[in-house]
């Protein structure tokens, strides 16, 4: 009870630093007028300039900014850690001098508080405010991905002896969730919800914890950013910026890549952006090859979820304004359900192309992954990844030799049905790209699928020669497939025609037809 109280004192009376750094002449600049921006942990004053971030006096278990020397130190991990993606936007720790009634920034004198000194970025639109005005598309998603995928591959990575990242330490924040959310809910259903997720949630750690500590081991677990969703990204002069990371609390940014990936699919669902949230996974899975990590999707996003419902809760806790406290609330029950939602079982699907190069099995296999959230498994990035080339980088291959060759392509279709079967594992769907022009690589997917006990397509995209031809010369140096007019034509001559016992489970898809997914979507429903 007394360090509630205490909390509350020192909220009112940072409270009452924030009403007196309204006032411009509190500055060391010139500035017109200090708008307030809130949020559970920060107070952010914008001075058209600068922005000056300054930590809330809160203890929430997961954060402690309690005392003024904790707030000074997370002052300086937030400087670090942020300038790795945001350098230039990133200035400095000031401190708070004078007193409460007339305080100043970067002032002579004793330290009052501290706060986090930042370029203000020309406009106050993050991707989250894009979103809701319907202006975030495919281009934005790759940019973010891109930028992602390379950060993830340069962040420091875990050892077998760092305290971070084992699978103790991620059931503990995952439970942490409930202790918070259940302590605020009083409706018997949502309670019920709660219950059942956190039954979920023990049963499927028991099923992962050692898969957890082998991705550790693996160098999996990285220093992430750790607050991966749209309101803590925006665009400028053509560029994604992510910005502020975790710094409060190191167990909770040193995770595993695909906790993180988990976060944004988890935001972009939030928005209903599913066709995003699944182009973003795609792209990032054939970046990083990360197809193991898949096995624990669901888990991360059910914890994702549940992280921004308790979220939602705190803040709404901190209205002042019923509206603002019911919109919160409405805010929880949605992430909720989102949670919810990853708990439940489902069937997943196989569906392979089959078709020449340019008949554009690829580009629809895409399109269509997005549209049922499922995973696509391209044959040209898993072929070049498996004889250690990136997707854009050429192979120097002749017709038939190097990587192209029969053994290299039977290695191929090995390791896409290894990848596919994880994946269905971990109850996703799987669209595997690649040409199946041979009825031993069709036969063996066709077994998969009966021994993985799901339903099975076949997607068979047709067009005409002159398309065939236009498409790949269009498309040469500019894709991870490295087709031409004369591997067309092999395989013209050489491919093994789509056979009786195919012919109940083929959809015949006209790829020059505006209609293609359409049609697609209408077979699979």
């Amino acid at each position: 009870m007394a360090s509630i109280k205490n909390e509350t004192t020192a909220l009112n009376t940072g409270s009452s630093l924030i009403q007196n750094l309204m006032s411009p002449s509190a500055y060391p600049h010139p500035v017109a007028a200090v708008r307030l921006v809130e949020t559970h942990i920060s107070w952010v004053l914008l001075t058209g300039d600068y922005v000056y971030k300054i930590k809330k006096p809160v203890n929430f278990g997961f954060l402690d900014f309690s005392t003024l020397e904790q707030r000074r130190h997370y002052c300086h991990e937030e400087l670090r850690l942020n300038r790795r993606l945001a350098e230039e936007w990133y200035l400095g720790v000031v401190k708070i001098a004078g007193s409460i009634e007339q305080p100043q920034i970067d002032g002579s004198g004793d330290t009052i508080e501290y706060a986090v000194k930042m370029r203000q970025f020309p406009t106050a639109m993050t991707l989250k405010d894009r979103t809701k005005s319907g202006a975030i598309g495919p281009a934005e998603i790759d940019r973010i991905t891109d930028l992602l995928a390379d950060f993830h591959a340069n962040i420091a990575k875990t050892d077998a002896e760092s305290p971070y990242g084992g699978s103790n330490n991620i059931k503990h924040w995952f439970d942490e969730n409930y202790h918070h959310i259940r302590s605020r809910l009083k409706n018997s259903a949502q309670l019920r919800q709660l219950e059942a997720i956190e039954y979920w949630g023990e049963a499927e750690w028991q099923a992962k914890t050692g898969l957890m500590e082998q991705r550790k081991k693996d160098g999996f677990v990285r220093e992430c950013h750790g607050d991966m969703h749209l309101g803590n990204m925006t665009f400028i002069d053509g560029n994604i910026i992510l910005f502020d990371c975790i710094e409060f609390n190191p167990m909770l940014r040193w995770i595993d890549v695909i906790s993180e990936v988990a976060f944004l699919m988890i935001d972009l669902l939030h928005f209903n952006l599913g066709t995003l949230a699944y182009r973003f996974l795609n792209r990032y899975l054939q970046q990083t090859g990360d197809y193991q990590g898949i096995r624990l999707l669901r888990y991360y996003l059910v914890y994702r979820a549940l992280v921004l419902a308790k979220v939602s809760l705190l803040r709404s806790e901190q209205q002042h304004d019923d509206a603002m406290r019911a919109q919160n609330f409405t805010e929880y029950r949605i992430y909720a359900d989102l949670a919810e939602r990853f708990t439940e079982t489902s069937r997943p699907i196989l569906l392979i192309t089959h078709g020449f190069s340019g008949s554009g099995k690829s580009h629809y296999a895409s399109q269509l992954a997005e549209r049922i959230s499922a995973v696509q498994l391209r044959s040209d990035i898993e072929r070049k990844r498996l004889y250690g080339f990136r997707a854009e980088q050429s192979s120097g291959s002749r017709m038939g030799g190097g990587i192209y060759s029969e053994d290299a392509s039977r290695k191929t279709y090995e390791r896409l049905a290894c990848l596919a079967q994880t994946v269905f594992e971990a109850g996703f769907s799987v669209i595997v790209d690649a040409t199946f022009l041979k009825i031993a690589q069709r036969k063996q997917f066709r077994q998969l699928a009966v021994c993985c006990g799901v339903p099975f397509r076949i997607l068979d995209f047709q067009a005409g020669d002159q398309v065939l031809i236009q498409r790949i010369l269009q498309r040469q140096h500019q894709d991870a497939s490295e087709a031409t007019i004369e591997v067309l034509q092999r395989q013209q001559q050489t491919a093994e025609p789509l056979r009786t016992e195919d012919q109940d489970d083929v959809i015949a898809i006209d790829s020059e037809s505006d209609q293609a997914i359409a049609v697609l979507l209408s077979e699979l429903a």
